[in-house]
């Protein structure tokens, strides 16, 4: 059976995997298809989230991922 989700709880769940939580780790917390949190961080970034354009909320996904990957390095030396 189909479960409906609305777009608070999507835009949740994208929320969570562009602040660097893994999808796998999204989807057992919510109970939710990993094909369906690609899904819909797909959507939000051709269309936007309500909150920033599509443009502005990939070029978020791309600082915060350059800031991890700072950080990690940061930490190995």
């Amino acid at each position: 059976m189909w479960r409906k989700y609305d777009d608070e709880f999507k835009q949740n769940a994208v929320k969570k995997v562009i602040n660097g939580q893994s999808v796998v780790s999204v989807t057992q917390e919510l109970g939710v298809n990993e094909s369906l949190i690609h899904k819909w961080k797909r959507a939000a970034l051709e269309k936007g989230d309500g909150r920033l354009s599509g443009a502005e909320l990939s070029r978020e996904v791309e600082l915060k991922k350059l800031i991890r990957e700072l950080e990690s390095e940061g930490r190995k030396s």
